[in-house]
């Protein structure tokens, strides 16, 4: 009779686990909807950073679901789950095809690297056609031009940022991403100013024409107590990168570095609007490229218009702190 009472007492499988219901589809409205969440203290940007890891929660709340054997908490799911795969679910199969005409590396080698010279052997051996560095310090330029020159006969180095390349490069100049909004930004010497560049745009000599390349490493991202994620800097340098991207005039651009941000991002709205992600339509997986112990998001990216990508690949790690990431391109 005690078990007759207890199973007529107990909430119908419809009823059960409300609280995981809800959970399961704030957490798909939060995915549907990630561009509407406010930038304010950087939120958004945090958000869509770590997206394809909310759907971890997925399995927990099924787990859930299961425990208390709620059947609206597991058709709950299926929103979470439609959209995640909607957004990400492309990525988990290999899209990649051989041949290509160009093979290009991108790779932030990290101001501190301990070891720049196993780096620069790492970089050589990859046989890449393009080769573009960021975070290139003074002291050490040096080594990877040495290091770099007989495998790629020109290069060009702006300020933090450089291309090494097995074709020639012309038209080369760097590209203002408008870093330094201070009062005192107009009055720095030029070759101060020249000495922190971000970015630059080339023009590289292929034997179907040329082919307009932009190297970059925006501003970084910062954590403050107050202030939150802050990507105030970051996201003036975006900006203005999309900006010299759209008034590139060559139908083939490439723009490779470390955006420290992925392609979630809505303040990379005005590069993506005009360039696709190698990654997104050739890659095998999801291409996390940051950090290198446990890579957790791509913010070093590839980035093309008027090429195809016919691969996309992550290299293994040097004695930088982000991993390289790779592409084969054709015409």
């Amino acid at each position: 009779m005690r078990r007759a009472l207890g199973a007529g007492s107990r909430p119908e499988p419809w009823k059960r686990g409300r609280v995981l219901a809800a959970s399961a589809l704030l957490l798909g409205l939060l995915m549907l909807s990630h561009e509407r969440i406010t930038d304010r203290g950087g939120l958004g940007s945090l958000v869509e950073t770590f997206l394809p890891w909310f759907g971890l929660f997925v399995p927990v709340l099924l787990a859930g679901a299961l425990y208390r054997r709620s059947a609206s908490a597991a058709v709950a799911l299926l929103l979470p789950v439609t959209v995640w795969l909607s957004h990400f679910g492309g990525l988990l199969t290999d899209k990649s095809h051989p041949g290509g005409d160009l093979t290009v590396v991108s790779h932030n080698v990290d101001a501190a690297n301990p070891d720049p010279l196993g780096t620069v052997r790492d970089l050589a051996a990859s046989r890449a056609d393009l080769l573009a560095l960021e975070e290139i310090t003074p002291q050490a330029k040096p080594l990877y031009e040495k290091g770099l020159a007989e495998t790629y006969p020109y290069h060009t180095v702006q300020g933090t940022v450089g291309l090494w390349s097995t074709l020639p490069l012309s038209d080369t100049r760097p590209v203002d991403v408008d870093m330094d909004q201070g009062p005192l930004a107009d009055t720095k010497p030029a070759d101060e100013k020249s000495a922190h560049t971000r970015a630059l745009r080339t023009t590289v000599a292929t034997d179907r024409g040329p082919l307009a390349v932009y190297v970059a490493h925006l501003g970084s991202v910062r954590v403050f107590p107050r202030k939150g994620f802050w990507t105030d800097s970051r996201d003036r340098g975006a900006k203005a990168l999309a900006e010299a991207v759209a008034a590139e005039p060559n139908e083939r651009v490439m723009l490779l570095g470390d955006l420290n941000g992925t392609t979630d991002d809505g303040a990379f709205a005005g590069i993506t609007s005009r360039l696709h992600s190698v990654n997104d339509t050739a890659g095998d997986g999801f291409g996390f490229s940051w950090p290198a112990d446990f890579p957790v998001a791509r913010i070093d990216q590839i980035l093309v218009r008027g090429v195809e990508p016919t691969s996309s690949w992550v290299l293994p790690a040097t004695g930088s702190d982000h991993l390289p990431v790779a592409a084969g391109i054709r015409w």
